[in-house]
């Protein structure tokens, strides 16, 4: 898979997207055939318990794109550029950068910004792009674009990135008609979150799909395995069986 077999998806089939921050579960998706994983500065809430995005750095960034690269052979893997890295065309070079040379085999950044865009994909970097909702800056997490003057904007932004040349782009949190004008609107493949049926693909954060936060779920997510009463579960199960002295049994040691 590679960014010019994404394109030609759109009209063929649906897209497949999950994220993933670590070398297991990379490994495990990449090897269930999913088309593409995006080590997103989600991590920051997911692994690094921070409230939002906006803490993540570049080190965070590189060192779990870094461990999910190993575990990849087959998906693309996109590495989400984090607040402040991609300021200035130069900053964005160069942190993009940074993001391949860790693994990456394109970068993701937020929001409309053509000047930054066209210098990456010209320097041979692919390009995704990410509209409606946008977590690094957004003053709260609501649903964007169900405003007239606010959904024409997401479509002219739409429009301008595909002109641009980005790969896809992803549609968080928007009305999901809206998505579908964007979708009919452009050549790139789009990558819904919370976007509705109409986007060629569809974008899950793993630790949502997996339920690993007990009593969350978000609307737009789907809960395919509830890991977090299973962990716990076999923790306990552990915790009994250490006090009890069933474990470490006879198989377990050595003579």
């Amino acid at each position: 898979m590679n960014v010019d077999d994404v394109r030609r998806l759109k009209g063929v089939r649906k897209i497949t997207v999950l994220t993933a921050y670590d070398y297991q579960i990379a490994k495990i998706i990449d090897a269930a055939g999913i088309d593409m994983i995006l080590v997103g500065d989600s991590l920051g809430m997911v692994v690094l318990g921070y409230e939002d995005t906006k803490q993540v750095t570049m080190e965070d960034m590189i060192r779990h794109i870094q461990a999910v690269a190993r575990g990849v052979r087959s998906a693309i893997v996109v590495g989400d550029l984090p607040i402040h890295s991609y300021d200035t065309v130069e900053d964005a070079l160069a942190n993009a950068g940074r993001l391949m040379e860790a693994g990456a085999h394109a970068v993701k950044l937020e929001g409309n910004r053509p000047d930054i865009v066209k210098a990456l994909i010209e320097r041979g970097i692919p390009v995704q792009g990410h509209l409606g909702l946008l977590p690094q800056t957004a003053q709260s997490m609501k649903v964007k674009g169900k405003r007239r003057s606010e959904a024409e904007r997401i479509i002219a932004d739409a429009k301008k990135l595909d002109s641009l040349g980005v790969f896809s782009i992803v549609l968080e949190c928007i009305p999901m008609d809206l998505a579908r004008r964007i979708t009919e609107a452009v050549e790139t493949p789009t990558i819904g979150i919370g976007a509705g049926v109409h986007c060629d693909g569809q974008v899950l954060v793993m630790n949502d799909m997996i339920g690993m936060d007990d009593g969350y779920s978000p609307r737009h997510a789907n809960v395919y395995l509830d890991l977090n009463d299973l962990i716990g579960k076999a923790v306990k199960s552990y915790i009994e069986d250490v006090k009890a002295e069933r474990f470490p049994a006879d198989r377990h040691s050595f003579h």
